[in-house]
């Protein structure tokens, strides 16, 4: 019998994997909170298992990490969120008009409005534990990292769930190994590179302004709430003229998928209210949004990325000094999804750079749930050598699975001096960007 070669065995398992693979629709109405978009929970390892990571190279031991992670989960940002739809269905209450379903549901949205006081964008409880398990792998994945005497620096923008987000992590790694040196800092000192929108780079706000009519044009002919006003209202010459219900809508969509992010909601579930498609179609235009305004698109130029230049440079300068100072230890980061995405494309994580005008199929090659869930990171792994010398490797995780990366790599590994070589040569590149 003919053997069959490696490549062809690999060959035929990638076909394998491809025709069973789910469809992102499929991913979508099997697990409604993916549809959360940016709400989605940190799914490790609720909805997928840790992932397994490799072994260090032979003679090589982990001895920095330099990470930039997201915030938990968290109440949404704007409290009219939870606002607005308890004033239009308390019109409606009081016309007479709602359904039993729309009574239902004004109920559910006013126990979640009051919960939500003065709470808008604070992390949450769950947003907490997230942090805590993340920390919690972080040491067992990499224990010559976090080991006796390394220097942790741990910063944070100036956002409160941002800076709960660090407290969560380094009070475990302080629990952890109490014989780390673990600082911590939030200051507008440093936002220049850990949140964009400071300084004097502002060309993220510019692009934004340029796609927000694109997105808008987008949600304005897409959305079509017919048949969920029907549902919760029984009058429909009412809900045209006193219900804005493409909002609405909206609103409740967005509720309905944060509300994975709160333990006391764990009874709640507003999904009932869609149809599977709905589900999948409103999730598919906040996936076009993210990527139109914060990820490698045509649309705004391909510029989105390079908001996160002096990021990318700060990580690249941190790396060198631990790298020349023999140190051991990590530079932990917290900040946005605003952030992280951009970052990742830059990087050239995955297929996180992905690059098309073709917003009608996009969810089928790029998924914003499989990029930044709620405490997303990035954690790149650096190596060197027990003994002797040798080359500085290094690995990249985005949300603890092992990525990959623009240059040629053995398994995950990539020689730092050729990763580093590309990174700068790509953040030097000259542009006529006006801004």
């Amino acid at each position: 019998m003919k053997k069959l070669s490696l490549l062809a065995i690999f060959g035929i398992l990638s076909v394998f994997m491809a025709v069973n693979a789910a469809t992102p629709q499929e991913e979508v109405t099997s697990n409604y909170n993916r549809s959360g978009s940016n709400h989605y929970a940190y799914p490790i390892p609720v909805d997928i298992p840790v992932p397994e990571l490799s072994a260090a190279p032979a003679g090589y031991e982990a001895f920095y990490m330099s990470h930039y992670g997201r915030h938990g989960s968290r109440w949404l940002t704007s409290s009219k969120t939870y606002e607005n739809p308890v004033k239009q269905l308390a019109r409606a209450d009081s016309a007479g008009v709602l359904t039993l379903q729309g009574q239902r549901l004004l109920r559910a949205l006013r126990q979640v409005k009051d919960a939500s006081w003065q709470r808008a964008g604070d992390l949450s409880d769950v947003g907490a534990d997230q942090h805590q398990a993340i920390a919690v792998r972080m040491v067992d994945n990499f224990p010559t990292i976090f080991a006796d005497g390394a220097n942790i620096d741990a910063r944070s923008t100036v956002v409160i769930r941002c800076i709960l987000s660090m407290q969560n992590e380094t009070m475990i790694l302080r629990t952890r190994n109490p014989r780390m040196n673990i600082t911590t800092d939030a200051s507008y000192h440093d936002m220049y590179y850990m949140g964009w929108g400071y300084g004097e780079d502002t060309l993220a706000n510019h692009i934004r302004d340029d796609m927000k009519l694109i997105t808008d044009s987008i949600y304005a002919a897409e959305v079509q709430p017919e048949r969920f006003l029907k549902s919760i209202i029984s009058d429909s010459l009412f809900a045209a003229n006193e219900i804005n219900g493409q909002q609405l809508m909206r609103d409740v969509f967005d509720i309905a998928g944060s509300l994975q992010g709160h333990y006391q909601f764990d009874y709640m579930n507003l999904f009932y209210l869609f149809t599977n498609d709905e589900i999948f179609h409103l999730w598919r235009l906040k996936n076009i949004y993210w990527y139109v305004n914060w990820a490698n698109c045509p649309l705004n130029g391909n510029r989105m990325p390079f908001i996160e230049r002096a990021l990318l440079r700060d990580m690249i300068a941190k790396a060198d000094e631990a790298i020349d100072s023999n140190n051991t230890g990590a530079s932990l980061r917290f900040g946005h999804e605003t952030c992280l995405l951009p970052l990742a494309c830059l990087m050239e994580l995955d297929n996180v750079n992905y690059s098309t005008t073709d917003l009608d199929n996009l969810h089928l090659y790029w998924q914003d749930y499989n990029i930044f869930p709620k405490a997303c990171n990035i954690q790149m792994v650096f190596y060197r050598p027990v003994s002797g010398s040798g080359d500085i490797l290094v690995k990249v995780l985005l949300n603890e699975h092992e990525a990959t990366l623009p240059i040629t790599t053995d398994g995950p590994y990539a020689r730092w001096d050729e990763l580093k070589a590309y990174y700068q040569a790509k953040l030097d590149q000259p542009t006529d960007w006006s801004y």
